[in-house]
């Protein structure tokens, strides 16, 4: 299942931060790894920090947005060094959420997102993501680098990954869980509802923030989303304006 995890850098400036990822990644058993517009990529310090991880290196996809990164995954969490004024669901500690996205590794590939060195994600790439992780360090000097965080979350998966219970733990009942691609499509749907309704009139209150935020702590099946589909399309077709 280690081969389901993918490692998703955003905006990486310094190129060797992502050698240093990818050797982390690789002592690890992890080997997807999808960089987000790097500002510079291939380099040589990328190739001199990986060490002996080059074929990460050589087999990693490179695309323009995050939302190419993370289209068929089934769970996408943004790591993150601060909490938003909007939480997604949060992981407050590594191995919980090892734990978590290890049931969900049946149902198609979980992304772990990393952003830039200096101020991490946005809150517009946060709101892409499914949930968050915060890493617990020192109170005073909470600051790891972009490859520490990379081979601490490597480790947990890693480590998930040899228990027993893993290995026997059996998916979700109310799975299997729609990509966030899918998930894209019922908030655009949703979108068009509620607007053709009446009902985004004042856009400070942030409604569909909210919404995005609910419906990613209940965590719908794709069989739920359908139904949640099903529901908007009966309340448009009763909607005069249509």
């Amino acid at each position: 299942m280690l081969n389901r995890i993918r490692i998703v850098l955003v905006q990486t400036y310094h190129p060797g931060n992502i050698g240093a990822s990818a050797r982390a990644m690789k002592t690890m058993g992890l080997s997807d790894l999808v960089l987000v517009a790097p500002r510079q990529f291939p380099d040589e310090e990328a190739t001199r920090l990986a060490a002996g991880a080059t074929d990460l290196l050589d087999d990693c996809r490179v695309v323009d947005s995050l939302s190419e990164a993370i289209g068929d995954c089934v769970q996408v969490i943004g790591a993150s060094a601060r909490l938003r004024s909007l939480p997604l669901p949060c992981y407050h500690a590594p191995n919980r959420m090892a734990a978590e996205l290890w049931q969900r590794l049946p149902e198609g590939p979980v992304a772990i997102v990393f952003g830039r060195e200096r101020y991490g994600l946005t809150n517009e790439e946060i709101s892409h993501c499914t949930h968050q992780l915060n890493i617990p360090a020192n109170p005073d000097y909470g600051v790891l680098n972009l490859p520490q965080a990379v081979q601490i979350v490597a480790y947990e998966t890693f480590r998930q990954s040899r228990t027993e219970e893993a290995a026997q733990h059996p998916p979700r009942a109310n799975g299997p869980y729609p990509t966030v691609e899918q998930l894209e499509y019922f908030y655009d749907h949703l979108h068009r509802a509620l607007d053709s309704a009446g009902f985004l009139t004042q856009p400070h209150a942030k409604t569909e923030a909210h919404l995005r935020a609910l419906f990613a702590r209940a965590e719908p099946s794709r069989k739920e989303l359908s139904i949640l589909r099903g529901v908007l399309n009966a309340l448009e077709s009763r909607n005069p304006s249509e």
